[in-house]
Parts: structure tokens; C-alpha cells; sequence
């Protein structure tokens, strides 16, 4: 029997497949979901729980005219299959490949690029708005999880739908899931929502029963009204939504096509009306190890598909290292308290949650409110540490400027995956942090050397009466240097070794490269400084000024984009000072990484050793 999906080879080619086929078409989609991710590692759990409702999309969509937007992204795998990049998957999130999220550059049925939550109902209706302006007819469609609903931007689009009066299908994909379990009212209403099924019918039977009782007078009018809406308000599910102005649908059955399809042509006889289809799915089905560990599945190595093992590392990450000091100071601090995004495991804080429940608030995919909530609880004397990953944070700058650092709150940053992330992309690479967080007065803004390093940079900042925020990369912790633990000291660097020719002023991870470099230079008879800056703001002021007076050239380096960065910040401080020392900016080039290893990343940015070592060889005096 040949494979349905060999059929599909561009967009709209699933409209061939009879209808007959299409449970078929899903079981073998789904093998290819597993056999695919199990090599590359990616996001398997939410495409796997998506498979039936993509079939139903772009059997209702005309690809490229009609328009499809994914909230974050990540569960668009199946699209990607049906749009003809099946034979791409083997490249998938690696350098060059295909990306894990919708690209605009792949394909023309990727309508937009998305990586970050809660931003789908936005462009939708942008791009809804954008038609009836140009008074053409294309369908546009979002799709938003249950998870993403919880992002203050989903609610300020649900609150602008009903004014724009036009037609937009928007499609709560509900899974009760985010990466981790969902929290807060929204989950709890969408709860209810899911067991009242049955009394889905009473939406239209009520109102019609209700308004064939004769008029009696004004008063008995106005009581039946408000009867009326009592009762719904009682027994029609997606009240929140209708209350809104928007027309809900549902719930329906996720995992059955023609009941998806039958709603979305519905849908889109709506012309002047928005309208919400609730599909109810489960994340990670039609493959067991999934299903039972959606968390871990939501974005995993490489594994075996057939058992479903995912190796486990050995090595200790910054993450665990940050997990383990928690647990630690939070038994010996009771002030301390946890925050974080709808990602405890991802943040390293479960422990924490299951140790101090009282301690731990998980806020949902809500980084703004993460910030000004930290606020108020260090405002009351309480000790918040915000666990969070760099390019999350961004989300939620105008927080941290205005709640935390403008009143000068001892909130603690502790800003995870931060440099180049790697097979994410664009949108997930902690890049631009020490360029947004250095630009903010108040806030002291630090990255470790080392494991042991970070740890003394938490017990700093936990004592600090100031914000402060420490940045440190994804992966295994760096090991070296374990007897140097100089005591942290505000805007104090600390010297690793001393040379004459050469300084290297860097910060974070880029100190183990430094480290690297050095040796290199030493073989070309090179004398070289390390220093290790600790500190981004504020900067060591003297120890740049002994550098400068120094060494010829000083070289800055670190991960993190050029423009605001680390590197502007001590070339800036050295023309201030009229320290005329040539000074080598190594960062991260002013532009979107893509995806691929953090080794190839860095080869391909400049910013390994070998690179960086070419780069000093070239500014230095030929005799030397």
C-alpha cells in the first residue's frame, strides 16, 4: 500500500485524500512526527496532539491566499508535512534547515513568523483588518492554545475582536496543557467549559423557549431578561467569550476532521462577527511516552522512538545549579519566595514548587505580570527571585524599567538561557539582555565564569537592597577555575592571569573561551590577560583603566549583540576617559541568529576561539 504522504507534495494537495483516508493519513503523520523528532529533538508532544486539527485546516484553507496564524509556533510540524517538506524533516532546527517554527522565508503558506506566545489573535486581526480594507476575501484563521490564552496580549485581542466587526476564526487548540500544566482562572474557566458539553445544544434553546413566553409588561420583560441571562450565563458554555462579542463554537472533538471542518465552514459564513472554535485535544496522543510525560515531550533531545527513553545527561547544567541553590537558601531564608513564567521544570524551580508550595507562584505565560507582581512582594519585604529565560524577559522590559528599577526593588533576575540558545532560532536566542537590562539604571547586571560562580553571584543578590539581574547560558555548567572564588564585590572584575600584550576583558560564558584563546596566543608568544568582568553594570572602572595604561590592546568579549552591548559599554567608558588603548569588540554581529548548534553558531559568528585568536593576530603589530 503506498504512503498517503507521499501524495502531499505542496500545499492544498491534502484536499486528493478521500475523506475515508484521513484516519489513515494521521496515524502515518504521526509515525513520521516521532521517527523525525527522535533524531533531531524538537517539539513533539503539541504537533502530535495537533495532527487532526491541521488536516482540517487545510482541508477548509486555500494556501498561500488564505491565511493561517500559529500562536508561538512550535506546533506547526504538520503544516510544514503538508506543505510539501516532508523530505526536509531529516534537516529539522539544524544549521541551514528547516526551522522548527513558521518561517515566511520557507514556504508561502507560512503566513507569519512566530516563536514568542500569546501574539496569534494580534496578527490576525491585523491581517483581517488589512482585507476588508482592500475589499478582498481571504479566510483568516488563528490558532491559539489554552496555554497562550493566559498572555495579557491574547486578552487586550479578545477585548479589541468585537469592535473591528469583521470575520475571524480563531481556534482555542485545548490541551490543558502550556509546556507545563496550565494555572489561573482562565484554565479553571476552560475546565468548566470542557465537562458541560452537553448542555452545548441549550446556547440556541434556551433563548428561542425564553422568547415565546407572552409579554405581560414591562416588568415581567425585564424579569425574564435577566432570567434569560442567568441561564446561559448557568448552562452555555464560552459565556466568557459570547459576553465578548464573540460567537463561540464548542466544544468539538480535536481528533475528529469533519467535526473540525464542519465548525470551521460555519465559521466562516460569519461575516461581520468574530468567532471562537473550541477544540478539545490531547497532547502527545496517538504515542504513548507522550501522552504519559507531555512536559518532557514538549521540547525534547534526541530519543528512542520505540521506547520512548530520552538519554539522560550526566552534566550538571546553570540551570540545575540554580535549582539547587534555591532549595538550599530556601530553607534557611523564608522571606525567599519563587516566580515563574509556566515553565517550573524549564527554570529549574520544580523543586522549589513541590518543597515551598506556599513560596512558589506559577503566573502563566504572563511575564509582565511576573515582573510587577515580583514588585509588589519585594515592596512588602519579601525576597522574589523572577526565574526566567532571556528572551522571555524581553516580553516584559517596561516592567522591569518601571515596577522594579525606577523604585529601586530588590528583585532578583535570574536569567537562564541566555546567549545563544541554539536549535530554537531567532526568536529563542538570549542574545540582546545585557544590552536591554545594562541600558536601566538601578539594576546591577552580572554573568558567572563558572558553576560555583553563580551560586556566589545569587547569595550576593539575594542580600542586595537593589534589583539585580544575573544572566547565564543553556547547557553544562563551566567547571574550570573551582579553587578562584574571589568574594563578589559590586562592580568589581577579577583577574584570572596577567600578561602584557593582550587583555581579555570578558564576561560570562565568553570567559572559558577567553581562557582558550589565551593558550592559543601563548603559542604564538603572545603574553595575555584574562579577566573575568563578572559585572556588565556597573563596570570596573579601575580595572579598565590599569588594563588600558597597560596593554596595547584590550579586547572585550561576549555573547550577546554588539549595539548597547557589553563591549559599546567599555569602549564608551575608554573614549570618556581618554584612554587611547585600541580596543576589539568581540560580540555577537547586530542581527537574528538563526538555528543550529551553539558550537556552529559561534563558528559562524566569530565568536569561537580560533576565530577570535585570527581576529587579535591581525590587529597586532606584525614584529610581535
Amino acid at each position: 500500500m503506498s504512503r498517503l504522504l507521499d501524495e502531499i507534495k505542496k500545499e492544498n494537495d491534502i484536499k486528493n485524500i478521500p475523506p475515508q483516508e484521513y484516519r489513515r493519513l494521521a496515524k502515518e503523520i504521526r509515525f513520521q512526527l516521532v521517527k523525525n523528532v527522535s533524531r533531531t529533538g524538537g517539539h513533539l508532544a503539541s504537533n502530535l496532539g495537533a495532527v487532526e486539527l491541521t488536516m482540517a485546516l487545510h482541508l477548509f484553507l486555500d494556501f498561500p491566499k488564505d491565511k493561517l496564524v500559529w500562536d508561538v509556533g512550535h506546533q506547526a510540524y504538520v503544516h510544514k508535512m503538508l506543505t510539501g517538506r516532508l523530505k526536509d524533516f531529516r534537516s529539522l532546527r539544524r544549521l541551514d534547515g528547516l526551522s522548527g517554527f513558521p518561517k515566511v522565508s520557507e514556504n508561502p503558506a507560512d503566513t507569519f513568523n512566530t516563536g514568542h506566545s500569546s501574539t496569534s489573535l494580534s496578527v490576525a486581526l491585523g491581517l483581517a483588518k488589512a482585507r476588508d480594507l482592500r475589499g478582498s476575501d481571504e479566510k483568516v484563521v488563528a490558532v491559539i492554545g489554552d496555554g497562550a490564552l493566559s498572555g495579557g496580549m491574547a486578552f487586550e485581542a479578545l477585548n479589541n475582536a468585537e469592535q473591528m466587526k469583521s470575520n475571524l476564526i480563531m481556534i482555542l487548540n485545548d490541551n490543558k496543557m502550556s509546556i507545563s500544566k496550565n494555572v489561573g482562572g482562565m484554565a479553571r474557566y476552560l475546565g468548566k467549559v470542557r465537562t458541560n458539553r452537553k448542555y452545548n445544544d441549550l446556547k440556541v434553546n434556551i433563548e428561542e423557549r425564553l422568547d415565546r413566553i407572552p409579554n405581560v409588561g414591562v416588568s415581567m420583560a425585564e424579569t425574564i431578561k435577566n432570567a434569560k441571562n442567568s441561564l446561559k450565563h448557568l448552562f452555555v458554555p464560552g459565556m466568557f467569550f459570547e459576553e465578548m462579542g464573540i460567537v463561540y463554537v464548542g466544544p468539538i472533538d480535536g481528533h475528529d476532521v469533519e467535526s473540525i471542518l464542519t465548525a470551521l465552514e460555519a465559521a466562516a459564513r460569519m461575516k461581520n462577527r468574530p468567532v471562537l472554535i473550541h477544540v478539545v485535544t490531547k497532547k502527545g496522543k496517538g504515542y504513548r511516552p507522550a501522552e504519559e510525560n507531555p512536559s518532557i515531550f514538549h521540547g525534547v533531545g534526541p530519543f528512542d522512538p520505540k521506547s520512548g527513553e530520552v538519554p539522560e545527561s550526566e552534566e550538571e547544567t546553570y540551570t540545575d545549579v540554580f535549582g539547587n541553590w534555591m532549595m538550599e537558601k530556601g530553607k534557611a531564608h523564608e522571606e525567599l519566595v519563587s516566580v515563574c513564567a509556566a515553565m517550573p521544570d524549564g527554570t529549574g524551580v520544580k523543586r522549589f514548587a513541590e518543597e515551598f508550595p506556599k513560596r512558589f507562584f506559577d503566573v502563566g505565560i504572563a511575564e509582565e505580570h511576573a515582573v510587577t507582581f515580583a514588585a509588589g512582594m519585594a515592596k512588602a519585604g519579601l525576597k522574589p527571585v523572577f526565574a526566567v529565560y532571556s528572551s522571555f524577559l524581553q516580553r516584559a522590559y517596561d516592567q522591569v524599567l518601571h515596577d522594579v528599577c525606577a523604585q529601586n526593588l530588590a528583585v532578583v533576575f535570574a536569567v537562564d538561557r541566555a546567549g545563544l540558545v541554539g536549535k530554537d532560532g531567532a526568536t529563542h536566542q538570549g542574545i540582546f539582555d545585557l544590552s536591554y537590562l545594562s541600558s536601566i539604571p538601578n539594576l546591577t547586571v552580572m554573568a558567572p565564569k563558572n558553576k560555583w560562580e553563580l551560586s556566589d553571584m545569587l547569595k550576593y543578590a539575594i542580600a542586595a537592597e537593589e534589583p539585580v539581574a544575573i544572566r547565564y547560558p543553556r547547557g553544562e555548567a563551566c567547571d574550570l577555575w573551582k579553587d578562584q572564588r574571589a568574594p563578589i564585590q559590586k562592580g568589581c572584575a577579577e583577574v584570572l592571569a596577567e600578561g602584557t600584550e593582550v587583555a581579555l576583558f570578558a564576561i560570562g560564558s565568553m570567559v572559558e573561551t577567553a581562557w582558550q584563546v589565551r593558550k592559543k596566543l601563548a603559542e604564538k608568544g603572545i603574553p595575555t590577560t584574562v579577566v573575568n568582568a563578572r559585572f556588565a553594570m556597573p563596570l570596573d572602572k579601575n580595572c579598565l583603566r590599569k588594563l588600558a595604561e597597560s596593554h596595547p590592546l584590550l579586547v572585550t568579549m561576549e555573547e550577546n549583540v554588539a549595539s548597547g552591548g557589553f563591549g559599546e559599554h567599555v569602549a564608551a567608558f575608554l573614549e570618556e576617559e581618554a584612554l587611547h588603548t585600541k580596543v576589539l569588540r568581540m560580540a555577537i554581529p547586530d542581527c537574528f541568529v538563526e538555528h543550529g548548534s551553539v558550537g556552529e553558531l559561534k563558528k559562524a559568528l566569530g565568536l569561537d576561539a580560533d576565530s577570535v585568536t585570527e581576529k587579535i593576530l591581525a590587529e597586532l603589530p606584525e614584529e610581535l
